[in-house]
């Protein structure tokens, strides 16, 4: 743990860490995922076309990943606790707007309003462990956040199909406003300060620029930043392509569509107990590759379905799950690696990450609504893609072998 110069969590409070970070974190994976499965059903209840409903996806990454870009450095210079709790309340907003909204012009400004809000989750609480812990410590907390950056993709869908199945579509735009609620008073009253390098100067438009241009020079960081890109890309890209193959294509009701992706969080949390126990006597950095490969699986998978002429529910949910499994053998080693040397601008890497991660997601699902008629095509193409540029990021732009503990400051 770093020398601190103010009062800061002990290591007795590794857990506290790690719970306080991974709710923060959800809020983000929790606002693209939870309305997935009423997505078909915006259409009618707006009369409105699939691609304005789909538009509301794109916004919400764009707010997200722009605002990521400027939450980080903030945080960097005025503090982590400030800057989380006045875009967290920017995503109150936009929950409010959303479950009020009348018009789908008016609920993609409450979804770019969450995507905005949303921003702070990764960056400030990937920070605040910076701020905190190192090595292998961190890789544990990371592996605990990582089951919510995981899981939350993989329950929200079951939990907006079944609140669809049973109530009104805007339930879902409440139970955001809920979490909004708790995530504002959580910030407000519990969360301590960490950041004990504050700098007004990391706020200034060219050191933001000058910052983020070192990060991305450096080897140390691009090669997992890219990674994490690829990989968490591909979980990304998937809430905005499911639907429409298992419900519009493929028959589901949105109850059995939401029961498909809830079988999913078996495999995730197999993985994420698997790589738990190794963690006690294994470093991080080792299961990395192992990710990988289970991650390539899963994309061959996927590419699998071009062999079927009649696909069915199996043929999408199989590679899913080997997918979500591989996920907590990437995540740990590879954020910590691409945190643990940039303790001063622990707000802009973590931000930077964030950005990448969210642009894939952003990226893959508008090439999937752009370039693809059909979602099954669109599946089969870009999940087998990102899998692929997984690998060929950490064989080509890996960080050099060395040790993750940051040089003293």
């Amino acid at each position: 743990m770093i020398g601190a110069r103010e009062p800061r969590w002990t290591d007795l409070d590794e857990h506290r860490a790690s719970v306080v970070s991974a709710i923060m974190i959800a809020i983000g994976p929790l606002s693209l995922s939870l309305y997935t499965p009423a997505l078909p059903t915006l259409v009618a209840a707006f009369n409105t076309t699939p691609a304005a409903v789909k538009l509301s996806l794109t916004v919400y990454f764009l707010g997200f990943c722009l605002a990521q870009l400027l939450c980080g450095p903030l945080s960097d210079a005025f503090g982590r606790r400030p800057v989380a709790l006045a875009f967290f309340l920017i995503y109150f907003v936009g929950s409010i707007v959303d479950l009020f909204a009348p018009t789908i012009e008016i609920l993609q400004i409450g979804r770019a309003l969450q995507g905005v809000g949303a921003a702070a989750g990764v960056a400030t609480s990937r920070a605040l462990v910076r701020d905190l812990f190192v090595g292998q410590t961190s890789a544990r907390i990371m592996n605990r956040i990582g089951l919510f950056v995981g899981l939350v993709p993989a329950l929200s869908p079951a939990i907006g199909g079944m609140l669809l199945t049973v109530t009104h579509w805007r339930s879902i735009f409440m139970l955001m406003f809920a979490y909004a609620v708790v995530v504002v008073v959580m910030v407000a009253i519990f969360l301590p300060e960490t950041n004990s390098a504050r700098d007004r100067a990391h706020a200034h438009p060219f050191r933001i620029v000058g910052n983020y241009a070192s990060l991305i020079r450096d080897r140390r960081f691009i090669g997992p930043a890219s990674l994490m890109a690829f990989v968490l890309g591909g979980v990304y890209t998937l809430p905005s392509l499911m639907p429409f193959v298992l419900i519009d294509k493929l028959g589901l009701t949105p109850l059995q569509y939401a029961m498909v992706v809830l079988a999913q969080t078996g495999a995730l949390l197999v993985g994420n107990v698997v790589v738990g126990r190794l963690l006690r006597r294994i470093n991080a950095r080792k299961l990395v590759p192992v990710g990988i490969f289970i991650i390539v699986l899963a994309g061959a998978g996927f590419a699998a379905v071009r062999l079927f002429a009649a696909p069915n529910v199996a043929a999408f949910a199989i590679p899913n799950a080997i997918w979500v499994f591989g996920l907590p053998f990437v995540t740990p080693g590879t954020m910590t690696s691409a945190l643990s040397h940039f303790p001063k601008i622990a707000g802009a890497a973590s931000s930077l990450i964030g950005f990448m991660q969210m642009g894939g997601g952003f990226v893959g699902s508008a090439i999937g609504a752009a370039a693809f008629g059909d979602p099954v095509s669109a599946v089969d193409t870009l999940l087998p893609a990102l899998s692929l540029l997984a690998g060929a990021s950490y064989f080509f732009l890996g960080a050099p072998a060395q040790s993750d503990e940051p040089q003293e400051q």
